[in-house]
């Protein structure tokens, strides 16, 4: 997995390679069913997960760290192109309001079997926002990975 922070101290870029096919890498992005085993850096779960796979369909999912506490999350899909491209908003709730927005944009390369993903994120209020973001993010792949090699092995078996 590589990471850069691009010439902004607003955005990020994350690039993994994940050993199963794309368009299972993008259905566990689309499905809740996948998406609630694996959102959420390693240690929480994702009790609830609700999403409208569609260009305006809305999603919100429940990271629950059992140390801390739950944290909730929303997003509006602006694009879907399965299984290349998803862009969505995403915002962290506080209460009655939400986090200033920022935007997705997850591609999904075919490496010969294997998948490219190169996620991107924009819109961070400052350079410590977004690393927060890629602390979170770096460890929710790595569930994200672990996830798709369970049920990569699990269908081919």
């Amino acid at each position: 997995m590589t990471a850069t922070n691009s010439d902004s101290d607003r955005e990020l870029k994350i690039t993994r390679v994940f050993d199963a096919p794309r368009q299972l890498v993008f259905d566990v992005w689309t499905d809740p069913s996948h998406l609630s085993r694996w959102w959420g850096p390693t240690g929480c779960t994702a009790p609830s997960v609700t999403l409208d796979a569609q260009p305006g369909g809305a999603w919100r999912a429940c990271i629950l760290n059992p140390a801390v506490d739950e944290f909730w999350s929303r997003s509006e899909y602006q694009e879907i192109d399965p299984p290349e491209r998803l862009t969505f908003t995403f915002a962290w709730e506080m209460g009655d309001e939400l986090s200033p927005q920022t935007l997705v944009t997850v591609t999904f390369a075919d490496l010969d079997g294997k998948t490219e993903m190169i996620f991107h994120q924009s819109g961070f209020a400052d350079s410590a926002d977004r690393d927060r973001h890629l602390e979170g993010w770096h460890a929710t792949f790595i569930d994200l990975d672990a996830y798709v090699n369970e049920i990569s092995t699990s269908t081919v078996a």
